[in-house]
């Protein structure tokens, strides 16, 4: 009887560490999150399958600012630019001349980019997250609590307090690294920045 109320006291003991970790891990992220109000840099993007081999490269240039304002435009000769107003999200496809409008739901919040600028609140709602430190950097491992998610895990890393790069892994094995630089956090951005008007005679899908 007595080895059993040892190992159930253990039991607990552990929960309660790890419940403690858990909780420290989440105030660390939302500190450095909520640290930038906007951020803005460029960006370069891999994408490789579950073997390692490179599907696509790409470079470009992003800005978010909380909460819902996002930015991101992908360099030719995969050009698209895709904005958040808060409200929705406008993918611009120059080469066929198309946007496609989406609500911002909940399962377009949970994208990387989007989480820069999302609510950060509400982020242990959506993930499981850890954490490691390493010098001057600080990983986080975000784990989706639903199955309705565009990815199976994301690294996501801090450099001196700033953003530095992130690794999302999907349900398929394919990796896609995007590393920032030349990140500048806090500085203004204008709001037409978060605004894209639709070019006449563009064709406009309504999702």
């Amino acid at each position: 009887m007595r080895l059993i109320r040892m190992m159930l006291v253990s039991a607990l003991s552990l929960s309660s560490a790890s419940l403690f970790a858990a909780e420290a891990d989440v105030a660390r992220l939302t500190q450095l999150l909520n640290n930038s109000k906007t951020i803005s840099a460029n960006f370069s993007q891999l994408t490789l399958d579950a073997s390692g081999t490179q599907l696509q490269e790409t470079t470009g240039q992003m800005a978010v600012q909380r909460p819902g304002l996002f930015y991101w435009h992908t360099d030719a000769p995969q050009e698209q630019v895709v904005v958040s107003d808060g409200a929705k999200v406008t993918l611009w496809d120059p080469d066929l001349e198309q946007a496609t409008i989406k609500k911002l739901d909940q399962r377009l919040t949970q994208t990387p980019a989007l989480l820069l600028s999302g609510d950060v609140s509400k982020i242990s709602q959506s993930f499981d997250i850890s954490s490691k430190e390493q010098g001057e950097v600080m990983d986080f491992e975000l784990r989706p609590k639903t199955k309705d998610t565009l990815f199976d895990s994301l690294r996501l890393s801090f450099r001196k307090g700033l953003v530095n790069d992130m690794q999302l892994i999907d349900s398929v094995g394919q990796r896609t690294n995007i590393v920032f630089t030349g990140v500048k956090a806090n500085e203004p951005v204008p709001a037409s920045k978060f605004k894209f008007d639709i070019p006449k005679g563009a064709d406009v899908i309504q999702e």
